[in-house]
């Protein structure tokens, strides 16, 4: 297996448990510029997929999108291999159909705060389906829905991770507008099954298929949930909504049930509390270091 990464948002701490094993190798490089690489199939997985993160540069958003699956669609094409490209739900936008399905083509606003990520998703949807109609690259597109889980960094900006850090530091859990947005949260293990389902589809699907847990809870579920699994004694405030953000947000699955024999099994109670447990580990080893070096 080899693992590419420029390590912008990524940490290597993700991977320590895999250097000793020979069968893995970690190249450090950014898939704006061309590589070369000699595989079997490519996951392209690369790109900030956090608000924070994606807007601290949205051209280099853009560019690893478009520029990233240019190039690794070229390795595709030289070695005739299949290709996976890790889509989003955000290319639905604020979407005006609920639940989304794969059919439905969005509400994307082309150049708001968020359409870095946004249009540079759907961009590199494009450039599949081209590479797939004009070379034959065997692809597969997966639009992932909101997905939480162990090795989140405790500064990722997303919501899970945001509401369990200020929890476990008995801070005041931040909740954009009144809370009564709501999300469908997947768990990892969940996803990556999904991933691996798709990718030994038939051939001839091709997706876009949507992944993500079909349950929905407001935002304000989520963080009462937080709060119990917890025991914090962290109180809810509350600032305003960010520009273009979805006030609605869950898949339909039918295609993936159908095509892939997929649905998530993993309640949100039970991931919240690996995740948790995760978190409260690191930022306990975290305190120690600090504690060390003051």
């Amino acid at each position: 297996m080899l693992c590419v990464d420029n390590f912008v948002t990524g940490r290597s701490r993700n991977i320590d448990h895999l250097r000793g094993n020979h069968s893995f190798k970690v190249v450090r490089h950014d898939i704006t510029l061309p590589l070369t690489a000699e595989v079997d199939e490519i996951y392209n997985l690369a790109c900030p997929a956090s608000p924070p993160d994606y807007q601290a540069d949205p051209v280099q958003t853009m560019k690893t999108n478009v520029l990233g699956a240019l190039n690794l669609l070229e390795v595709a094409k030289g070695r005739g291999i299949k290709i996976f490209q890790a889509s989003t739900s955000e290319v639905y936008g604020d979407p005006h159909v609920h639940p989304q399905p794969e059919s439905y083509w969005g509400n994307v606003n082309p150049f708001g705060p968020r359409s870095c990520y946004d249009e540079g998703k759907r961009c590199a949807e494009t450039l599949f389906f081209d590479f797939h109609h004009k070379h034959g690259v065997e692809i597969k597109i997966a639009r992932i829905f909101n997905t939480y889980g162990p090795r989140m960094r405790p500064d990722d900006g997303r919501v899970v991770s945001n509401f369990i850090v200020q929890a476990l530091e008995g801070e005041d859990i931040t909740i954009y507008g009144d809370g009564s947005q709501t999300r469908s949260f997947c768990f990892v293990d969940d996803l990556i099954n999904g991933f691996l389902q798709l990718m030994v589809s038939a051939p001839s699907f091709t997706g876009p298929v949507n992944l993500g847990n079909p349950v929905e809870f407001t935002i304000r579920e989520l963080a009462e949930q937080v709060i119990d699994l917890t025991g914090s004694s962290s109180r809810i405030v509350h600032c305003a909504l960010p520009v273009d953000d979805p006030r609605q947000r869950r898949p339909d699955i039918s295609l993936a049930s159908r095509e892939l024999g997929w649905r998530p099994t993993v309640p949100l109670s039970v991931g919240l509390k690996q995740t948790i447990q995760y978190f409260d580990r690191l930022l306990a080893l975290e305190s120690c270091k600090l504690a060390e070096t003051a």
